[in-house]
């Protein structure tokens, strides 16, 4: 369910009022103050509706009679919400019924309008004015998800929220990281996640590690994509924001559409769509996904397989909905690759195997219940069961032994364990090349409830919308690991023996397998009132108490066991004014906390650093993550001959304390440990403006993002700059956050030359960015890069439009990610076995791609 908005007695100017709503091409605009009508004829059956708000008239595209699509949205890309107005001879003051929402198609001719509303809550129900909302605005609509031609939602992020910015630390472009003013939202396990992400108003954000699977969400069955900011209702993980995903149904999207694409690298994806509203109390919406790509990389295929479906009933002001989902996910080459190894082969791959699989299945029930007309109650309830495997060849710090014919751990002399607890014997002849593979696997059980309520009472005569809410969700997770010794062929493929590695060092074990229970449980309790002081002044505050709850139980002995409990109360307060009809500034402070997930407890003790993301071996206290943030900006629109003009400034600063960081055991490859590192600030600037019109689509948008770290430590790092007796670095205060670009530049335009052909194209510039491992700012930087891309469509029919694209139109070769990597490990076989001397590892960007693809709809 969207979200609506409910307004006591809001006095709007304009209402839409159909003739007709099936048959009827010329809709009636009645002016609400002198109850005038005018009959209006626009080319392309534009209908424009202006909402008495700082953002803008709504733009609605009429679209064919009977044919599948997509929402028609404002210039914020928020999607409508059609409002009953009250009759204009009852004063604003004195109303005390709300304004009656409906999403879709009306069920009868009383005088409506249509407004857009903001998330403000977790919950699928009503939003707030976007006048009132006291943080900046960032929407993406269907439309702008299905012209990127791409099923990564991510994509469309990308290119139309300014402050976005997309590295494929996995080298895999299904599961990338997604960064906004510093934050991080990612799959990769062991990241600090800063951003939370919400399906339905149910987080999503993995219960073991806080990860988000991006891959997982089924793209073609989302209807708009806000992500709000400055906001502690949205509970843990939300420092940077909360990315809300709101998703399509039989009353919000009625028609069918299949949509199939091929392309560069043995491209091929399909998806298709069904939705119907049935005897106007029933709804009912599917959507089926497919894709498989080679990639462009070795062992780099992926497939993804998704379903939606949604079943929903309204009957007045009531609306209930079970939505459920499934997926089934591929992955390969996932990780960096050394930089001189890229140098000889785009495509090439560092350690393989390197594979993901991910699987999910879920069920959501959604309801709303208006008991009094100034009330609304909301309701949730989720389970979902989540699975990971991952199959990750390594380098090993399993050796050969001074001891002919035995292996030892780090050492020559220590011995590595089999998992009888007997030193294993060395299957290889001697100067055989040993690697490992480490496997490992999360299965997660989710369940939750949240209620929320809505009130629209004035309160001392002034209009006033509170809202409050709770939240319960718990889930059990099982964590299992291991490692099978191997040996590394000249093609860095890692080929297993059938030996795996058991618990190994005296006197306490850092090497093992790991088979970890987990049980975490979050609850929260949150209220938000936004009062009206003045028609053009409000203000807004409240808060939300977080209690969080995780629980280890470790099935192999007691090292990792462990029960922790974290609170924290986050308020919020801010305030907008609307400046002129067409201008309003807002300003807000709050604060937001996350806890440290299952992994970094299990992997806290500086002396006994692990393997991330697979060997956990001990349970030390971290302190929580607490972010402070303050926020402020100007947002406006008008109206231009060439259409509706928007455009928004705002500046934002975050401070962090405790901050957690994943700091790497030096000689040790790919073990670290997790620890909290003081604070750490991200601040800057993001600005954008836009055109929307039936005929032009124009957006320019620059996002600055200064983050650094504000007290001195000191850090392991594999950087050529490190100490040479402790190996570590020093990082100062000041020194900037790696993998943090400072200046983003995104433009991008879409023209229709015809009626029935459309041209377009974005170009991205990403500034240079420190490589991780480089905390104390010494290496020179990842450089900076800029893409080009293009794409057109074609309408041959009025149900069937074919479409291409062309990706990085100049085949620009560059990396979005980089770190260092221990250049000891292996021998670089592409020099004739000599030593590594460039210390970086990257993640490659995609070269130059083509696609083309056929939409049908019914």
């Amino acid at each position: 369910m969207p979200d609506l908005l409910w307004l006591a007695g809001l006095r709007l100017p304009n209402t839409l009022v159909p003739t007709n709503r099936r048959k009827s091409k010329q809709p009636v605009v009645t002016d609400g103050k002198a109850g005038m009508g005018k009959v209006l004829s626009f080319k392309r059956r534009l209908l424009m509706a202006s909402v008495s708000t700082g953002l803008v008239s709504g733009v609605v595209l009429a679209s064919p009679a009977g044919a599948a699509q997509d929402e028609e949205t404002n210039v914020q890309n928020l999607p409508p919400v059609e409002v009953a107005a009250p009759p204009p001879s009852v004063a604003r003051r004195t109303a005390p019924v709300r304004p009656v929402a409906h999403i879709g198609a009306a069920s009868s001719a009383s005088p409506r309008t249509r407004i857009y509303v903001y998330p403000t809550a977790p919950g699928t129900g009503r939003g707030l004015d976007v006048d009132k909302v006291p943080s900046a605005i960032n929407a993406v609509d269907a439309s702008q998800i299905k012209r990127t031609g791409s099923l990564n939602v991510t994509d469309a992020l990308r290119d139309n929220i300014a402050g976005v910015n997309i590295t494929e630390v996995t080298g895999n472009p299904f599961q990338p990281d997604v960064e906004f003013r510093g934050f991080v939202a990612s799959p990769v396990t062991g990241t600090p996640q800063g951003l939370a992400v919400y399906q339905n108003g149910v987080r999503i954000n993995e219960a073991f590690s806080d990860a988000v699977n991006w891959d997982l969400i089924p793209t073609a069955a989302i209807r708009s994509v806000t992500l709000v900011t400055n906001n502690p209702a949205f509970g843990l993980n939300a420092l940077g924001g909360a990315i809300n995903l709101q998703m399509k149904d039989g009353f919000t999207y009625q028609g069918a559409e299949i949509d199939v694409m091929g392309g560069s690298f043995g491209r091929v994806q399909g998806s298709a769509q069904w939705g119907k509203q049935v005897d106007k109390n029933y709804g009912v919406y599917a959507a089926l996904e497919g894709l498989r790509d080679n990639g462009f990389r070795n062992f780099s295929q992926s497939t993804v397989r998704r379903f939606y479906g949604d079943v929903g009933y309204k009957a007045g002001d009531s609306e209930f909905h079970a939505n459920m989902g499934v997926a089934k996910n591929d992955f390969g080459a996932s990780a960096t690759v050394p930089a001189e190894l890229l140098d000889k082969y785009w495509g090439a791959t560092y350690t393989t195997p390197q594979t993901t699989s991910n699987r999910v299945g879920y069920l959501n029930l959604t309801g709303k219940a208006d008991p009094t007309p100034t009330w609304t109650l909301e309701g949730t309830a989720h389970v979902r069961r989540y699975e990971q495997k991952l199959v990750d060849g390594n380098p090993t710090d399993v050796q050969e032994c001074a001891a002919l014919g035995l292996l030892c751990f780090g050492d020559d002399t220590t011995p590595a364990n089999g998992t009888n607890g007997a030193q294993l014997v060395n299957p290889y002849p001697l100067g055989t090349i040993l690697g490992e593979i480490d496997r490992s696997t999360i299965r997660s059980t989710s369940f939750g409830v949240s209620g929320q309520a809505t009130n629209t009472d004035q309160l001392f005569g002034h209009d006033n919308r509170f809202v409050m809410g709770a939240t319960y969700d718990a889930s059990v997770t099982r964590y299992n690991a291991t490692a099978e010794i191997g040996s590394i062929g000249e093609n860095y493929v890692v080929s297993g023996s059938g030996l795996f590695l058991g618990p190994t060092g005296q006197p306490e074990t850092v090497a093992g397998p790991v088979s970890l229970r987990t049980v975490n449980q979050y609850n929260g309790l949150y209220a938000m009132d936004t009062f009206n002081v003045t028609d053009a002044f409000a203000i807004t505050g409240g808060g939300r108490f977080n209690v969080a709850r995780i629980t280890l139980e470790d099935q192999l002995g007691t090292d990792l066991n462990g029960d922790h409990t974290f609170t924290r109360f986050n308020p919020v307060i801010g305030g907008t004014y609307r400046i002129t009809p067409g201008l309003t500034a807002y300003a807000g402070y709050s604060e937001a906390n996350r806890v440290p997930t299952p992994l970094e407890l299990g992997c806290s003790d500086p002396a006994r650093p692990c393997l991330i993301a697979a060997f956990l071996v001990s349970d030390p206290p971290l302190k929580q993550v607490i972010s402070r943030t303050v926020e402020a900006g100007l947002r406006g629109t008008k109206e231009l001959n060439i259409g509706t003009l928007g455009w928004k400034i705002g500046g934002f600063r975050a401070t962090n304390n405790d901050d957690i960081v994943a700091i790497p055991a030096v000689g040790r490859t790919g073990f670290g440990y997790f620890s909290n590192v003081g604070r750490t600030r991200r601040q800057g600037l993001e600005a954008e403006v836009n055109i929307k019109s039936p005929t032009l689509q124009f957006q320019a948008s620059y996002a600055f993002v200064d983050a650094r770290f504000l007290d001195p430590l000191e850090l392991g790092s594999e950087s050529p700059f490190a100490d040479p007796t402790t190996e570590t670095i020093r990082v100062s205060p000041g020194n900037q956050l790696p993998a943090i670009p400072r200046h983003r530049i995104k433009v991008g335009i879409d023209y229709a030359v015809t009626d029935v052909w459309k041209v377009g194209g974005n170009a991205l510039f990403v500034s240079s960015q420190y490589l991780v491992g480089d905390e104390s700012n010494q290496f020179a930087k990842l450089p900076s890069y800029t893409v080009f891309n293009l794409h057109t469509s074609y309408q041959v029919a009025k149900n069937i439009q074919l479409y291409g694209k062309i990706d990085n139109i100049f085949d620009k070769r560059y990396a979005t990610y980089g770190q260092f990597f221990d250049r000891d490990a292996l021998p670089n076989f592409t020099n004739g076995g000599a030593e590594f001397t460039d210390p970086r590892s990257l993640s490659p960007a995609r070269p130059r791609a083509f696609y083309a693809g056929m939409r049908v709809t019914f």
